[in-house]
């Protein structure tokens, strides 16, 4: 089955789904400094399964896809921050190379990796990051001040090999590193939205070739394993909302912002755990 097959209300049903998913993506990716990939790889991976699409393919095409979505919702959430904050330029020159390389080595590891394989990095993404919001404290630091060019290199060839395996622009991981070296939080997301780009020009490239020998297998109007229709409802309703969550995070504490990603992030980690036992 496939999305001609279905009813009209199902259709529309599942572009509204859609919708309000870029809706909240947006606003995530402008209050957390994120691409809002840890909110859209879940619900399209939903809606590729109520389409037809083979378990097999389900979470490549939805990690795909989700790249494609985060490059206007990262660009517009870095855009809108700049305008409030400052953001660390320097960090940014440092993780150009190494996340560029990371995602390579990434997209090439998903290419030929089983579904599961990226449903599991998901899971360890979503239960770590959700362990450090919910539970860390001020006194979790490695040091007052960053580290020196490689440890902050590996860092970065850690957040690019993550980010594509899993669907997500970084900032979630890049925000928890510079954390821990007592960048504000403030600071931390504004300058982990600029990793958005970074990420997702060389992940989408990857996932395009990758998905091309199984377009047969995927639904209509899709670029290898990037879904053009999905992209574009969430995308263009995303690019939208970034800038109203980026004015948002200046209203909310540090402490608020932390909990509500995090319970979101240990919500998606057990759906996906749940998905792997019972698979």
């Amino acid at each position: 089955m496939m999305i001609a097959s279905l009813p009209l209300d199902q259709i529309l049903w599942l572009v509204g789904i859609l919708l309000a998913a870029g809706f909240a993506t947006g606003i995530l990716a402008g209050l957390f400094g994120i691409g809002g990939g840890a909110i859209i790889v879940p619900v399209l991976y939903e809606v590729f399964g109520v389409v037809g699409v083979p378990d097999a393919l389900r979470m490549h095409l939805a990690v795909g896809s989700a790249l494609a979505i985060i490059l206007p919702t990262a660009l517009r959430s870095f855009f809108a921050h700049r305008s409030r904050t400052k953001i660390n330029t320097g960090v940014l020159r440092q993780w150009v190379v190494p996340i560029v390389i990371g995602v390579l080595a990434g997209t090439a590891l998903a290419a030929v990796s089983p579904d599961r394989v990226l449903q599991l990095a998901f899971v360890v993404f979503a239960v770590l990051m959700s362990i450090r919001l919910l539970f860390a404290r001020d006194s979790w630091v490695l040091a007052d001040d960053l580290p020196g060019p490689w440890p902050m290199r590996l860092y970065g060839a850690f957040i690019g090999v993550i980010a594509s395996l899993v669907g997500i622009s970084g900032g979630g991981i890049a925000v928890a590193i510079l954390s821990l070296y007592r960048v504000p939080i403030h600071q931390a997301i504004a300058t982990s939205s600029g990793l958005g780009a970074l990420i997702a020009v060389p992940g989408v490239i990857g996932y395009v070739l990758g998905g091309w020998p199984h377009l047969a297998e995927l639904p209509p109007l899709s670029l290898g394993f990037i879904s053009l229709p999905g992209a574009v409802l969430v995308g263009s309703v995303a690019v939208l909302a970034a800038p109203l969550g980026a004015k948002l995070a200046h209203r909310f504490s540090k402490r608020q912002l932390e909990v509500g990603f995090g319970l979101y992030l240990a919500l998606m980690g057990l759906r996906f755990l749940v998905a792997l036992v019972s698979g």
